[in-house]
């Protein structure tokens, strides 16, 4: 049978959906700043899977810097210092074994399949160090139920306990896992502030009450 070509543009899809860039990368360095960077040593080698815009590994302090995506534009949009690969998150074979110190992924495991997630963090155990650290901010089904599917492009639900029953079954030891951190999308009254996302991040009642997303960080077990 021949496969179906997608009409849906992925490319006018984020632009329309992320197109106040300022407002993120200004977002992006607070959330660097102000929570990120203390997981992350800053003589550290660090890779973004799926970079997109670079908002993250642009603003996170490190000595190496690696952005890996599918899309050519993150050659476009990684600043000088960041090495940008092209490639699927199931296939690392650029990046050599035990090479990485940490990996951070954020909002994407749900656009793509079970299976490819799988196949995503066995690479990523591949690439890690022996004393490397995998960081996932993640999109948690479980508090955000009603609104998961507001995006087109989202086929794949993720709860924090079967994704850390995932990560143990493949040889990860988690180290930390908040069920509730940030809110569920930019267009949450929060972050729209820089002053209240700052206030937010200090103090993780607010997690409780607000948070949608699931942050998770695990070593090789």
């Amino acid at each position: 049978m021949k496969s179906v070509e997608k009409i849906v543009d992925e490319k006018k899809l984020y632009q329309q959906r992320f197109e106040d860039t300022d407002m993120r990368n200004n977002m992006w360095k607070i959330l660097c700043t102000n929570f990120f960077q203390k997981y992350i040593p800053e003589d550290c080698t660090i890779v973004e899977i799926a970079a997109g815009y670079c908002e993250f590994i642009n603003n996170i302090k490190a000595k190496n810097k690696i952005a890996v995506d599918i899309n050519e534009d993150v050659k476009m949009r990684a600043s000088k210092e960041v090495q940008a690969f092209i490639s699927l998150s199931t296939d690392l074979s650029k990046i050599e074994n035990q090479s990485i110190d940490r990996i951070f992924i954020s909002n994407f495991f749900e656009h793509i399949s079970k299976s490819d997630i799988e196949k995503t963090l066995v690479e990523c155990l591949r690439i890690l160090k022996s004393d490397g650290k995998i960081l996932i901010l993640q999109p948690n089904i479980r508090f955000v139920r009603k609104d998961y599917w507001m995006f087109w492009d989202h086929i794949t639900p993720i709860d924090d306990r079967a994704l850390v029953e995932c990560m143990n079954i493949l040889g990860y030891k988690i180290n930390l896992c908040i069920p509730r951190f940030l809110p569920y999308t930019t267009s949450s009254f929060l972050p729209v502030s820089m002053t209240l996302l700052k206030i937010y991040l200090r103090i993780p009642l607010l997690y409780k009450i607000f948070g949608g997303q699931a942050f998770i960080i695990a070593s090789k077990s």
